[in-house]
């Protein structure tokens, strides 16, 4: 079969659909998994191969790679994008909180990669992991999140020196703000979290400004799909991508601006400036 495949994991919704409508468009078969049942039979309907996939689970992935090899014989890119922010103070989620955050964010990266690994070897493929500029410039109550973003990042350069022997690319792609259900599902994590008991409840408004903060003036998520196409099928494709509001100054505060500075400035931001 000439036609190529792609993968891409979370695409109920937001960057996930974006990614898979701007793929389809382009000319490739494009495997689309979530979780729901429904959002399944919608993928479907909307011409892709909806797969049910819950990343944390091997066998799941297991039995989605043997599918794959039967039914497409080949695998041209991964899209690791499947994710969520757990929002609220470290504290307060603790570890199993931290667990979960990185059991979707980081482990779920290497468990769908290395099954899928044989598929992108004969293809001589691409994976593509979707990171955030959180993993750069890290911020408050957002503290699991972007220590999984900051560990997406080391495992992509990693993966790349890794997998060149195998002529298999990697791209990691750092979002800024995309319009997507990204902030309702943060919200819903802090709102969770959240409790009279914690010791950051009188400054829970600056948890809740943080889980909405991915939303500030976002780019369209297709806009986002059509540019991470382009660099897939560009003959100089970079090793790092960063698209969408704030992809850019974010990281360039993080490296410029003294950290005791940044840091005073978003402790302002988020109520952390005074004694509880």
């Amino acid at each position: 079969m000439s036609q190529p495949v792609v993968l891409i994991t979370g695409c109920s919704s937001g960057i996930g659909r974006a990614l898979a409508d701007a793929f389809k468009s382009a000319g490739y078969q494009v495997w689309a998994t979530a979780r729901k049942a429904a959002d399944i039979d919608t993928l479907n309907a909307a011409g892709f191969i909806g797969v049910a996939l819950d990343v944390n689970d091997s066998l799941a992935i297991s039995q989605l790679a043997m599918r794959l090899e039967h039914e497409a014989g080949r695998l041209d890119v991964l899209i690791n994008n499947a994710g969520y922010g757990a929002m609220g103070p470290l504290l307060d989620g603790g570890v199993d909180a931290l667990r979960r955050q990185f059991e979707t964010n980081v482990f779920a990266i290497i468990g769908v990669t290395r099954a899928l690994f044989p598929l992108l070897r004969l293809s001589q493929g691409l994976v593509v992991n979707i990171g955030s500029v959180s993993g750069v410039l890290v911020t408050p109550f957002a503290g699991a999140y972007c220590a999984s973003k900051a560990a997406v990042q080391a495992l992509s350069d990693a993966l790349r020196m890794e997998l060149a022997p195998f002529a298999i690319g990697v791209l990691e792609v750092q979002p800024g703000a995309i319009a997507s259900s990204f902030g309702a599902h943060a919200s819903q994590q802090a709102e969770q979290l959240l409790e009279q008991t914690s010791p950051w409840w009188p400054i829970r408004d600056g948890i809740r400004a943080r889980a909405n903060a991915s939303q500030d003036n976002p780019t369209p998520a297709s806009h986002f799909a059509r540019n991470v196409l382009a660099a897939v099928q560009s003959k100089q494709r970079p090793d790092l991508l960063r698209l969408g509001n704030g992809s850019r100054i974010l990281p360039l505060l993080a490296a410029l601006i003294p950290k005791r500075l940044l840091q005073a400035a978003l402790k302002k931001r988020f109520g952390l400036d005074r004694s509880l």
